[in-house]
Parts: structure tokens; sequence; C-alpha cells
């Protein structure tokens, strides 16, 4: 514990209170990402005009400079929200899970059943693309963390955590597409199977992996996403 220069415990000075301008700028700010959000998940583009994206917020045309200083800003701050969903939704998910290896697995189950769960996430993961495999949120940090871990006990084959995401979230964002390209598909079945398939690139055996990958899921709702 620190002091300070009479000997006293040094205490963190709270914070105070959000006023009522405070939360005033919080909402319109969260409105004018979940905004962007929408546009890039409807959308798939952001080159839409600052009016389009203040009326989609329901805000007011000038506020829009008090937040952002250019529509790449807001679309970036758009994505990485995203990304924090996301990787909100999976540790809230697999948080009691033990075993690495399956917790990777139910990961990427869950995040390809996103794309009917929670289907926004899924379209953003799609469009932000590549730049999501080495993001600093969502899966890709989770991943090479449990792939590590399962590397450091014996329970995977992986030389190199971050090219194991690399191959793991190519594969991914592959399903991903296929699943908003094909709504017919079955998507418990489709990400399955690449959770079997990914669990035997990495050593494991057939019958293991498919055991793994067929274990119950933990169930993600909206009321997960902060």
């Amino acid at each position: 514990m620190s002091t300070d220069r009479q000997g006293g415990a040094n205490s963190r000075t709270p914070k105070p209170a959000p006023n009522r301008l405070d939360r005033r700028k919080a909402r319109t700010r969260a409105a004018l990402v979940a905004a962007a959000q929408l546009i890039l998940a409807e959308q798939g583009r952001a080159d839409v005009s600052i009016q389009e994206i203040t009326e989609a917020a329901d805000v007011g045309f000038g506020s829009f400079y008090n937040h952002f200083t250019s529509k790449d800003e807001l679309f970036e701050a758009a994505v990485a929200r995203t990304l924090e969903q996301h990787g909100t939704l999976l540790d809230s998910a697999v948080g009691d899970l033990k075993d690495p290896a399956e917790i990777f697995a139910a990961s990427v189950r869950l995040t390809g059943r996103l794309q009917r769960t929670h289907p926004q996430i899924a379209r953003i993961l799609v469009r932000t693309g590549m730049p999501y495999l080495t993001s600093d949120s969502g899966l890709a940090p989770l991943a090479m963390r449990d792939l590590q871990a399962a590397a450091d006990n014996g329970r995977l084959d992986i030389d190199d955590a971050r090219t194991a995401v690399a191959m793991a979230g190519g594969a991914l964002l592959g399903v991903l597409h296929l699943l908003e390209a094909r709504p017919d598909l079955d998507a418990e079945r489709v990400t399955d199977q690449l959770a079997v398939r990914l669990l035997r690139m990495f050593g494991m055996t057939r019958a293991e992996a498919q055991e793994i990958a067929t274990r119950p899921l933990p169930a993600i709702s909206a009321r997960d996403l902060t």
C-alpha cells in the first residue's frame, strides 16, 4: 500500500456521478454508434452521409461533431463496439468451462450461431474481414488465450497460437459468410462440423473432437450485451 508524505494511506478519489448533461452526451454517442452498426450490418458500407447517420440515430445533425471528427472515426468505433460485444457474449457463455479445448470449440460454435442468434454482430464480423483476426477484441484474443492454454497442457498440438488463430479465424469467417449467403443451411450442424475439423487439425482424434463439439452449449442472448 502506498502512502503520502505524512504516512497516511492514499485513497483513490471517487469519480463524481455523471450529471444530466454527461448522461445525455453518452446517450447521443451510443445512438450514433448503434446507427453505424446497423448501417454496416444492413448495407455493408460506410459511404453514407452524416445526415443519414444522424437521422438513423434520431439525433440532431450538429451533435455529430461533438462526438466524432469524421465518419471513419465513427465506423471504427462501431466495429470496436461490435468486437467488444462479441467478446462479452463469449466470455459470459464459456466462463464456467474448464477444458481450454472445449472453451475454444464452444467459442467457435457460438460464433457460428451468431448468424441466427445475433445476425447484426455476425454480419459486421463478416464485413470486418481479415482485420478481425488480429483485433484486440472479440474472438481473436480469446481464441489465442485458449489455444495457448490447450497447447501448454497438451490438449492440442499447436506450434504458434497466433498462426493457429489465423487458420481457425479464416475458416470461421468463411462459414459465417456461407451462413449469411445460405439461410437455408442448418447453422448448428455446419458450425459444429467446423469445430470438429478445427480440433482435428490441431491434433485431436476424431472421436474426442466429435464428442467435444457436440456437448451442450451455454445459451447466449441479447441481455448478455453490455
